[in-house]
C-alpha cells in the first residue's frame, strides 16, 4: 500500500515539474536484509523510509535514488560519515553536506521536499548578509538539529540548518529524528525539540531567527579558529 495518497503524488509531481531545475541524487543508507538481526544494526524505520523515497523519486525524472545497505556496503557508509540508519544524503548544487537521520515523516516531510527543490536549484531563501557570513566561515561547522515528526517548530530550524549547508562548503547539517534513536537522545540530553548542537560546543533549544542562528554558527567557527591562530603566532 502506498504511503503517499494519489492526491499527494499528483500534487508533488506538479510541484517538481514547476520547481525542479537540475537533476539531484538522493543517497539512502538503509537495511535491506531484514531477516538478519545484528545488535546495533536493527532498523525499525528502514522499510518505511525505503518505500517513501522510492515513491518520491518516482514522481520526477530529475530525481535519482541510490540505495545502499549499510551491512553490505559499510565502507561506502563510512566514507559518507553515516553512523545511523536510515540516513539520507541529498546531492545536487549544494556546497556543503545535508543529511536526514531517521525517517522524514510528519512535519519533516515538507522539509525534505523543500530541500530537494533547493538542492536542484542551488538557491535558498537566506538573506544576502547570511550568505556573505557563511562564505567567510573560518572553520568547518557541523550542525545537528534534533527533531520529532510531531513538532511544529522543528521544520523551520531544520530548514535553516540545511539552507546553510547548501550555501557553504564548510557546513554539514544533520536533521536527526531523535525519537528513533534513544541512545542519541540520552547522549545529548534531549528533553525538548527542536534542539541544536553546533560543533559539540554550543547548544540551544527552540527556534531562532535566521540572523541569530547564522551568528551562532559564525561565532563557533571563529572561536575554534582563534586557538589555531594563537598557537601559530
Amino acid at each position: 500500500m502506498p504511503i503517499l495518497s494519489p492526491a499527494d503524488q499528483e500534487y508533488l509531481r506538479q510541484v517538481f515539474v514547476e520547481r525542479l531545475r537540475d537533476p539531484i541524487t538522493i543517497q539512502l543508507f538503509t537495511q535491506r536484509v531484514t531477516q538478519i538481526s545484528i545488535p546495533g544494526y536493527e532498523c525499525a524505520t528502514c522499510r518505511e523510509t525505503n518505500q517513501l523515497l522510492e515513491e518520491v523519486a518516482a514522481l520526477s525524472e530529475k530525481i535519482t535514488l541510490e540505495m545502499y545497505d549499510l551491512l553490505q556496503e559499510g565502507a561506502k557508509g563510512r566514507e559518507a560519515g553515516v553512523e545511523e540508519i536510515p540516513a539520507i544524503i541529498l546531492k545536487g548544487h549544494n556546497k556543503g553536506t545535508l543529511r536526514f537521520i531517521g525517517v522524514p515523516a510528519g512535519y519533516e516531510f515538507a522539509t525534505l521536499i523543500e530541500d530537494i527543490i533547493d538542492v536542484s536549484r542551488g538557491t535558498t531563501e537566506l538573506s544576502p548578509l547570511s550568505r556573505e557570513t557563511l562564505a567567510k566561515l573560518a572553520q568547518p561547522v557541523h550542525i545537528k538539529v534534533f527533531v520529532t515528526p510531531t513538532c511544529p517548530y522543528c521544520p523551520g530550524v531544520a530548514k535553516l540548518a540545511h539552507m546553510m549547508a547548501i550555501e557553504s562548503e564548510k557546513v554539514t547539517a544533520d536533521v536527526i529524528e531523535v525519537s528513533e534513536f534513544p541512545h542519541i537522545a540520552q547522549r545529548y540530553r534531549i528533553f525538548a525539540v527542536p534542539k541544536v548542537v553546533i560543533n559539540e560546543s554550543l547548544e540551544f533549544e527552540g527556534a531562532r531567527p535566521e540572523a541569530a542562528f547564522v551568528a551562532m554558527v559564525e561565532s563557533v567557527a571563529r572561536a575554534q579558529a582563534e586557538p589555531e591562530q594563537d598557537s601559530s603566532a
